[in-house]
């Protein structure tokens, strides 16, 4: 069937169905099936007359279909961007070297020297360190308050407050934010609302349809999806995006066509794959919540959990990380961790393979135990990234690691 001979309107009102063809070009160079993978860091222009409608273009902020220079962009990184601002929903979306890049390229473009930022005390460790060391270098001040007081959040708002940042869920108890409460308050105070939802990843939460400003992935994770890859998205509506773009395009940690067409062929399965990160994730929390050997279980898909009922109504799904606290001291909770055989001891999480955490001796080691107590880090805590293996299976390894 020929282009033009394509039905006018074919739905794509599905996850899953999105996830392969949102934003895809039907016809590619050279007839491909796959988005061809551009290897340039520059491009021509065939006479001046087009550099001059290209430049008049660009400095008129109208849309140009075409590429410059490779830190302002690359066909490869286009489709990816357009295929996850699809997934989110959204207009548009900026793919950059790692996750890190992705938060501190959006609060360095949104706070300008002397402005505040607030962010909830759940956030990731770097993303506070951040926060607290790198921006206030700049005179940006930095406020946190804890988790799930919206009263608190409120309050610390100042005149010159500019975001408000955190994360759904959280990582690594899961704790669950209301992502509509949360948007409420900063569009009530005028402050850009900025949310890591990389844990949720757009299959299980559209945080943009909840009204929250900007989303942030790590796209290392569940978008990758396979440990072979860093990279970071930002997404949001056109008119936050395009400002932002041209002040990447200065900091210039751009990520590469490579990576781009990894994320590509990542997102096309993202539906299939977090589908079986929720199944095992659910069966998971569940038989580990039965076990004599474990104390307490950490995952949204509980109903002991605090957040279950707020996660039943703004989550389509509870994903594949379970953090849960063993019976018995460091040295039991290290033995419990070596006799695993299909986990692997490793940081990261929402790939294919099976993970396993000990926070305390791997992301707190330059912590003194007193800080880690402070930050909720006991030497009995370990946090799972179940993978896309069968659950019977990662169960009869974790029973028989309990065991050990």
């Amino acid at each position: 069937m020929s282009e033009s001979a394509q039905p006018a309107r074919v739905s794509l009102s599905g996850a899953a169905t999105r996830a392969v063809h949102a934003a895809e070009r039907r016809r590619k160079p050279e007839q491909a099936l796959v988005e061809p993978v551009f290897h340039t860091s520059t491009y021509t222009f065939d006479s001046m007359a087009e550099v001059d409608a290209f430049q008049a273009a660009h400095n008129q902020g109208g849309h140009i279909d075409r590429f410059e220079y490779g830190r302002y962009g690359n066909p490869t990184v286009a489709a990816a961007e357009a295929r996850l601002a699809a997934l989110e929903k959204t207009e548009a979306a900026i793919l950059v070297a790692s996750g890190m890049a992705a938060l501190t390229y959006t609060f360095l473009h949104f706070l300008p020297s002397g402005s505040h930022i607030i962010l909830t005390d759940d956030s990731y460790r770097r993303t506070r360190q951040f926060c607290e060391t790198y921006l206030r270098r700049i005179q940006v001040d930095c406020t946190v308050v804890p988790w799930g007081d919206y009263a608190a959040l409120e309050a610390a708002i100042r005149p010159e407050t500019k975001v408000l940042f955190s994360e759904a869920p959280s990582n690594p108890y899961l704790r669950v934010l209301d992502v509509e409460r949360f948007a409420e308050i900063g569009r009530k105070h005028g402050v850009t609302t900025v949310l890591d939802a990389t844990l949720a990843t757009p299959m299980n939460l559209n945080a943009l349809a909840y009204g929250i400003d900007l989303v942030v992935h790590s796209a290392t994770k569940y978008l990758g999806g396979h440990h072979d890859l860093l990279a970071g998205f930002i997404a949001g509506r056109e008119e936050m995006i395009t400002p932002l773009r041209d002040s990447i395009g200065i900091f210039g940690g751009i990520s590469d066509p490579n990576t781009a067409f990894l994320l590509l062929r990542g997102m096309k399965t993202l539906a299939l794959r977090v589908a079986q990160h929720n199944r095992n994730g659910q069966r998971v929390a569940e038989f580990l919540a039965a076990h004599p050997a474990v104390e307490q279980v950490y995952y949204p898909g509980l109903p002991t959990h605090p957040g279950h009922a707020l996660a039943a109504r703004q989550m389509s799904g509870y994903g594949g990380l379970v953090s849960f606290t063993v019976k018995g001291d460091r040295a039991a909770t290290f033995r419990f961790i070596d006799a695993l055989w299909l986990f692997y001891i490793s940081p990261s999480l929402g790939g294919t393979e099976s993970l396993i955490l000990h926070p305390a001796a791997m992301a707190y080691s330059d912590c003194s135990p007193e800080a880690r107590c402070q930050a909720g880090i006991p030497d009995n805590l370990v946090r799972l990234a179940l993978g896309v293996e069968e659950a019977a299976d990662l169960i009869d390894d974790l029973d028989q690691a309990l065991r050990f």
